[in-house]
């Protein structure tokens, strides 16, 4: 009998060994287990994926609390000094109700830029643990200092900030005093920017403490910032002379 076995087992052996492949090759692994690239299993890419959406999701919930005036103010350098600057002027309260605050100035909108002032806003946590200028009087002693660097980064962009607002191309010089009609026109055709012009508009004025020198430097034209005269701005010039002559 046990012979009768043997044999039997050693006939059948490959018949065995054929359906045992047979059965591996036509079970197919379920969905989530189911490899894509770099042999990753669809359950952990959707895995990855909530994961990721959770990320960024908090990420820009993060990037948007820092992006508030009230983050900005919510310490005493700021509120005290700044802050009570800029409300009387009118990118706090204005006729048309439209406020710039301190992100709209000071956080570029283009995200890699952000991020950018973002990562050198961590300087900012160091002087605020070492109470560079947790007093007025420290605050006044540094102000030109920190004026300056605000003043030197909005030259280098070409008043970047200012012209997520105010667009040369869409001024309308019939609604504009003379000087400022002058004053726009040459920007358009010598290369200078807002800051050129509009240092303190919304802060303590510091511009008069700087050199001679210093003044030449940084109001100094920049032949990449020249731009073409829109034809609206030429029209409402003539429009503007027109007005001026009947009134005279």
């Amino acid at each position: 009998m046990e012979s009768f076995h043997v044999r039997f087992f050693i006939t059948h052996l490959p018949l065995l060994g054929q359906i045992i492949m047979t059965d591996r090759i036509t079970t197919k692994p379920s969905l989530m287990s189911r490899r894509l690239i770099w042999g990753t299993t669809i359950g952990g890419a959707v895995i990855f994926f909530i994961a990721g959406i959770i990320f960024w999701g908090g990420f820009n919930t993060g990037m948007d609390a820092t992006n508030r005036m009230e983050f900005c103010i919510n310490c005493h350098e700021m509120e005290k000094n700044v802050y009570e600057e800029y409300k009387p002027t009118i990118h706090y309260s204005n006729r048309t109700g439209v406020r710039a605050t301190c992100p709209d100035c000071h956080v570029p909108d283009p995200w890699i830029h952000k991020m950018v002032r973002k990562i050198q806003a961590s300087n900012e946590i160091y002087h605020k643990l070492m109470g560079t200028v947790d007093t007025p009087e420290k605050f006044n002693e540094h102000r030109l200092t920190m004026a300056k660097r605000v003043w030197n980064a909005m030259k280098t962009t070409d008043s970047r900030e200012c012209r997520n607002c105010h667009n040369f191309e869409s001024m309308n010089p019939e609604f504009q005093k003379p000087r400022a009609r002058k004053q726009h026109l040459n920007a358009f055709t010598t290369g200078q920017t807002c800051i050129d012009c509009h240092k303190g508009i919304a802060h303590k004025h510091v511009r008069d403490l700087l050199s001679d020198e210093e003044l030449e430097t940084l109001e100094a034209p920049e032949p990449s910032y020249i731009r073409k005269v829109p034809e609206m701005f030429l029209e409402g010039s003539e429009t503007s002379r027109g007005k001026g002559s009947r009134r005279s």
